[in-house]
């Protein structure tokens, strides 16, 4: 299992979104980039979390941070998810559990591998600036915000 730590390069990956757009981490660079792991779609921890990211995404976007969520979810699934929730940012599918893994946080051993619940956030050079595991799951986003809000004042 892989073990990324802050200042580090992250994994690169391409990956096809809700949307049935395909994304490469790499084509963000210059972004601040929020990447959170989700264990399920439509389960109430997510849901809380998904809904918390929306309601503070004008202000990840203001600091020119953008916002992916990923699960192991198929693109279905995660599109459903969406239009449910009124999701403004976008799922990342990860149904073969890689980009988990490549991020060290694929939860193996059940029935269907899912992601633990992590929060990275990347600076613009590419590099994981903070890894965020906390409870309950909708403080993800709050901490999310003020990660993003020290890399924008420090490259200010």
């Amino acid at each position: 299992m892989t073990h990324l730590s802050p200042g580090q390069e992250a994994p690169d990956f391409e990956a096809v979104l809700h949307t049935g757009e395909k994304i490469r981490l790499s084509d963000l660079r210059g972004k601040i980039v929020v990447l959170y792991f989700y264990p399920r779609a439509m389960t109430s921890g997510c849901t809380r979390e998904a809904k918390r990211f929306n309601e503070l995404l004008d202000e990840f976007e203001k600091l020119g941070a953008i916002v992916l969520g990923a699960s192991t979810d198929p693109v279905e699934r995660n599109k459903r998810f969406a239009e449910k929730l009124g999701l403004r940012f976008k799922l990342i599918s990860d149904p073969e559990g890689e980009i988990a893994r490549l991020y060290g946080v694929l939860k193996e051993g059940t029935k269907r591998p899912s992601a633990q619940r992590v929060t990275f956030v990347i600076d613009p050079e590419g590099r994981i600036a903070e890894i965020i595991r906390v409870r309950p799951a909708e403080k993800h986003a709050d901490k999310a915000l003020e990660a993003v809000k020290r890399l924008a004042s420090a490259s200010a």
